[in-house]
């Protein structure tokens, strides 16, 4: 007879045959991804008769399923791995990233309780620290948590300023608050925070949107009246967040002077740089992100500018035991060796309870790197940005953000403005489809619609800007002859 757990522990032989093909076809497409389109073509009845034939009542042959996996990815996804993806802030993984995937798979640590996996809770917290140190926090005080993403990290920002401002509602819920909580942010922000407020039972009309200046940062004295406004209302101000590094255009808040506003008005500022807060590795790029280190928290996505699989993202704050005021419930079934020993448990200080080892793709990666490869990695992408500021402008296209970080927005100032949307979608379209290259559309500003293209990828270079350029002027070539553009 069988062992019952034949088909799901395979035997040694098969694993080994499983593990070499495994390894083959992550090289394979390592090698060969640039070869191949950027963009598949999307076709959803064609995928789901693929997988009509897996009804899962006759077992497939491992090597065949994985074979399925490889293949069926290989062609039915945009290859963010492309060096000529120029889209939204997906990586190509970093070696060391994919290896530390693989390791945190096969031996399944469990970072609920410390005690369980106390080298992955260390690595992570050594992490934690050392990122806050380049931020500009302090490690005395500096404590924080990984997460799924800017999305989880932003929400858990949230979750403790409401801890901070209003220490009734961890019991008693908004329903024990005298008057409305509510919080401000960019109108360029990320739309996660929208999202944080809704599941935080604020609603997202507690959400401010504060106006943006001509470079599209928020206007701290637009701020500062909205809050005066909210106050004379009768409602509760309680939360900031800044942008370092808009996702539409690479934006980064004047962050000292929002800082001020939030330190007048004893408010708790939390700083969203999931993309850009990476900058504080490059000295030239430091500056940018002046008035940071005042920030109560910051959100900081590695499986952005740093290059990691997903799902990498940290949350960092200034204030030790907010986390903990924020998410510790109190239970008799989880173990109790790191209270004894005066830590706090992942699963207390954190919005998640079981959860996987994020932070050793980030360890293996920055520590075969060190800080001055990551530095020359993003140094290099700040670098292809400029070039392709330059090389749009050559071939006529306007730049309309303003950034040093390597997000472009650009559209034709041949093309009025009635047929701005439709002509910047007429050309991403083409782009896309020709597969040489992957842009998107998005709006900055009062409703500008521009077409969008980000540095994302670590071996980006001037042959990929270059080849950028080409597929560009070929779609507006097209468009305008299809009487899209005029």
């Amino acid at each position: 007879m069988d062992a019952p757990h034949g088909t799901l522990i395979l035997p040694a032989a098969t694993r080994r045959a499983l593990w070499e093909r495994l390894v083959e076809g992550l090289e394979r497409y390592a090698r060969e991804v640039d070869d191949a389109p950027v963009a598949p073509r999307l076709d959803p009845e064609r995928l789901r008769a693929l997988l009509r034939r897996f009804d899962f009542v006759a077992p497939l042959e491992p090597l065949a399923a994985l074979d399925f996996a490889l293949a069926g990815l290989s062609e039915h996804q945009v290859h963010t791995a492309h060096a000529r993806y120029f889209g939204l802030f997906n990586p190509a993984p970093t070696t060391m990233g994919i290896v530390a995937d693989a390791v945190v798979a096969a031996f399944n640590p469990q970072l609920a309780a410390w005690s369980h996996s106390p080298l992955a809770a260390e690595i992570e917290r050594h992490l934690l620290l050392a990122f806050g140190e380049r931020l500009g926090y302090s490690p005395g005080s500096t404590e924080g948590t990984f997460a799924s993403g800017g999305a989880e990290a932003n929400h858990t920002a949230l979750c403790c300023a409401l801890a901070a401002a209003f220490p009734e509602h961890g019991e008693r819920g908004l329903r024990a608050l005298a008057g409305e909580p509510v919080l401000y942010a960019s109108a360029e922000g990320h739309h996660s925070v929208l999202k944080a407020a809704r599941l935080c039972g604020l609603g997202t009309a507690a959400v401010r949107e504060i106006e943006v200046d001509d470079e599209l940062r928020l206007r701290p004295l637009a701020l500062a009246r909205r809050i005066a406004e909210d106050r004379a209302a009768g409602r509760l101000p309680f939360l900031v967040v800044a942008t370092a590094g808009t996702t539409n255009a690479g934006t980064v808040d004047r962050l000292g002077e929002i800082a001020e506003v939030a330190a007048r008005e004893g408010l708790w500022l939390h700083v969203d740089a999931a993309w850009g807060g990476a900058a504080a590795l490059v000295p030239e790029l430091r500056p940018v992100l002046a008035g940071i280190e005042r920030a109560d928290s910051i959100t900081l996505d590695a499986h952005k500018w740093l290059s990691v699989p997903m799902a990498a993202g940290m949350l960092l704050v200034r204030h030790r035991g907010a986390l903990e005021r924020a998410f510790r419930v109190a239970n008799a079934y989880m173990p109790k060796e790191a209270q004894e020993l005066g830590l706090a448990d992942p699963y207390a200080s954190s919005m998640q309870w079981s959860r996987r080892f994020i932070g050793l793709k980030l360890f293996l990666s920055l520590a075969v790197a060190g800080w001055d490869g990551y530095a020359a990695a993003l140094r290099h992408q700040t670098a292809m940005g400029d070039l392709l500021r330059a090389r749009l402008a050559e071939s006529g296209w306007r730049v309309v953000n303003r950034t040093p970080l390597p997000t472009v927005c650009f559209d034709d100032p041949a093309v009025p403005a009635a047929l701005a949307a439709t002509g910047c979608a007429a050309v991403a379209r083409r782009v896309v489809d020709s597969g040489k290259a992957w842009i998107s559309t998005t709006r900055v500003g009062p409703g500008r619609a521009v077409l969008r293209a980000c540095i994302t990828n670590l071996r980006t270079g001037p042959d990929d800007v270059e080849a950028l350029i080409q597929a560009l002027d070929q779609a507006r070539a097209a468009a305008r002859a299809a009487g899209e553009l005029s």
